[in-house]
């Protein structure tokens, strides 16, 4: 039986440990995870010994906000009931939320926009100018 959502601290084959909401779902005979904003937590030590935590995107090269992870790539999955980890999280995904959204779209009135020769011939003769 598959139950609802919940949030784990997941351990994969290729040593990569992240955190996320996760789902589980049964597809052709195989369980699949579906992952929910998965980030990576780095405990960062400042001068003075003190402890935080560093949280980063799992993949930082797309938009996309959900994963499905096969369980055979999974080496350990853990479920977290630590409070104080859940909220830390969920504000981080709300702060990336709303900086997502705050992003402003390029437009002419943002400045000059040339194709790559103009630019390059524009640029040589600044250069020469000086």
């Amino acid at each position: 039986m598959i139950e609802d959502d919940f949030y784990a601290t997941v351990k994969l084959k290729s040593g990569e440990e992240i955190f996320a909401k996760v789902a589980p779902s049964e597809e052709e005979n195989r369980t699949l995870l579906i992952i929910s904003n998965p980030i990576v937590i780095s405990e960062v030590k400042n001068r003075m010994g003190i402890y935080g935590y560093k949280f980063e995107p799992w993949l930082k090269t797309t938009t996309e906000d959900m994963f499905i992870i096969n369980l055979s790539d999974v080496l350990t999955l853990s479920e977290s009931f630590d409070i104080e980890m859940i909220s830390m999280y969920q504000s981080y995904i709300r702060q990336l939320d709303k900086s997502n959204s705050n992003q402003s779209k390029l437009s002419r009135e943002m400045g000059y926009l040339a194709n790559v020769n103009d630019a390059k011939e524009l640029l040589e003769k600044i250069f020469k100018s000086i």
